[in-house]
């Protein structure tokens, strides 16, 4: 209680609020949600630090200003000292809405000029939307398409307006094909950004629990996800979320790691050098980890194939296509130990199947989580789970994060007659800077989810 009340008062107090604004991406109510959360001012840049955009900028210095004006409109000093902390908590609210005011112009202009560049592109333009595996999807389509097509889409998540707005600026005009990730906080953002993009092919990856807590119910995650569906008389459907498939429509084409329609997937292996498969009578090779990326690769195949490229060409570019970023991402260290860093990956799905993956590895595993974020009322249900999986798949280390989750994770764990060796870590730092002491040589450990600043 101290501690909290006297972080308050450190030099780096109003930059550490604009930059919980930053994080928070502005929403006032998650902001606030975080700020009466907070137990320590000083240790709340921890994955990241405050970014000098000229927003952020902008709203430091009003932070400065909201101290200042404090210290001369309160005549009392004891006073001032006591308050001035709280004034800016909720005082810099007012220069955001301001801000925001200023930019609802601007945005629209912005998002105007987006839509009539797109609209006089001539390049096929792909959307996809999901809760989960839209960068994969993007990142295979962008490979395997470009053996043939020329090819664009964004580097970074820009899946939001003025991230789309910003993507187009740069489209040079001789593209084919266009891909475009949809991004979903809220119930109508798909359809926003479909109005912007006016797809030609729609894809849906999956849909689970991520974001829960924003979107309340399963039914309002899914509705919105589906609001791709509004724009195109069929859409390619991952089969393998069944939260996706049973809201499938029957012009819908469905894919999965098993195939597509009558055209099944055979012979299908992975290890840590990636996965095989044959398909439509050819044999595929891939550097991605899991049976799961048969699915969004068959997809890419299939779409590919409607597109005009040879089969000689689409293998070529399978065999282009690798571990992303964060994403079931192998790296061996120097003393042979492999870390699978899948850190990005904060989602039951995405668990489940890395959960999958190294219980197929042989060998001494380590599976370290601080859990999920954003999972609502599911969080109880979500994390016993999660140590249900682990119980059964027999990994042998299990290395949690204390907070407000992982006790669920060690309670499923329990439950389901883990034999193994259950370890804890009071921060996710000091869990990977333990890796060395407490790993040999051929060990695999798997680096599941890296909870953001907001939520530690």
């Amino acid at each position: 209680m101290i501690k909290r009340f006297l972080s308050r008062y450190s030099f780096s107090y109003p930059r550490t609020i604009v930059y919980m604004l930053q994080s928070s991406e502005y929403n006032i109510h998650d902001y606030l949600s975080w700020y009466f959360k907070v137990s320590d001012f000083k240790k709340v840049e921890v994955r990241k630090k405050f970014n000098k955009t000229l927003k952020g900028l902008l709203l430091l210095v009003c932070a400065w200003v909201i101290i200042i004006l404090s210290f001369i409109l309160i005549d009392n000093l004891l006073l001032a000292l006591l308050l001035f902390p709280y004034i800016l908590a909720y005082g810099i609210i007012i220069p955001l809405l301001l801000i925001k005011l200023i930019q609802l112009p601007i945005e629209y202009y912005l998002l105007s000029k987006t839509k009539t560049k797109i609209k006089n592109h001539k390049a096929f333009k792909i959307a996809i939307a999901g809760s989960f595996g839209k960068t994969t999807m993007r990142e295979i389509l962008k490979t395997v398409l470009s053996e043939g097509k020329i090819v664009s889409a964004p580097k970074d998540s820009y899946n939001t307006p003025l991230g789309i707005s910003k993507f187009v600026e740069g489209l040079s005009g001789d593209e084919e094909i266009i891909i475009f990730e949809l991004g979903e906080y809220y119930p109508g953002d798909i359809r926003q950004l479909c109005d912007i993009i006016n797809p030609n092919m729609g894809i849906i990856t999956g849909i689970n629990e991520a974001h829960l807590k924003r979107f309340k119910t399963i039914d309002s995650t899914v509705k919105t996800i589906y609001e791709l569906g509004e724009y195109l008389d069929s859409i390619y459907v991952n089969g393998d979320s069944s939260l996706a498939l049973d809201s499938a429509r029957k012009t819908d084409i469905i894919y999965s790691s098993n195939g597509m329609g009558t055209n099944l997937v055979l012979d299908a292996k992975t290890d840590l050098n990636g996965l095989s498969f044959k398909f439509r009578n050819s044999e595929f090779k891939s550097k991605l980890l899991g049976i799961h990326q048969i699915g969004p690769l068959v997809c890419a195949i299939e779409i590919a194939l409607s597109l005009g490229l040879s089969m000689e060409q689409i293998q070529k570019g399978v065999a282009k296509t690798k571990p992303f970023s964060h994403r079931l991402e192998p790296k061996t260290d120097p003393s042979g130990v492999v870390i699978i860093d899948d850190s990005y990956n904060g989602n039951p799905d995405g668990v489940r199947v890395a959960i999958d993956f190294l219980k197929s590895i042989s060998g001494r595993r380590f599976y370290i989580t601080p859990g999920l974020v954003e999972m609502g009322a599911k969080t109880k249900e979500v994390h016993l789970e999660i140590g249900k999986m682990l119980a059964l798949a027999k990994i042998e280390h299990i290395v949690l994060i204390r907070n407000s989750v992982t006790g669920y994770i060690e309670e499923g764990l329990k439950d389901n007659d883990f034999k193994g060796e259950l370890i804890w870590f009071d921060s996710a730092l000091e869990a990977y800077n333990s890796i060395p002491s407490i790993t040999i040589s051929g060990d695999v450990v798997l680096l599941q989810n890296d909870w953001p600043d907001q939520y530690l």
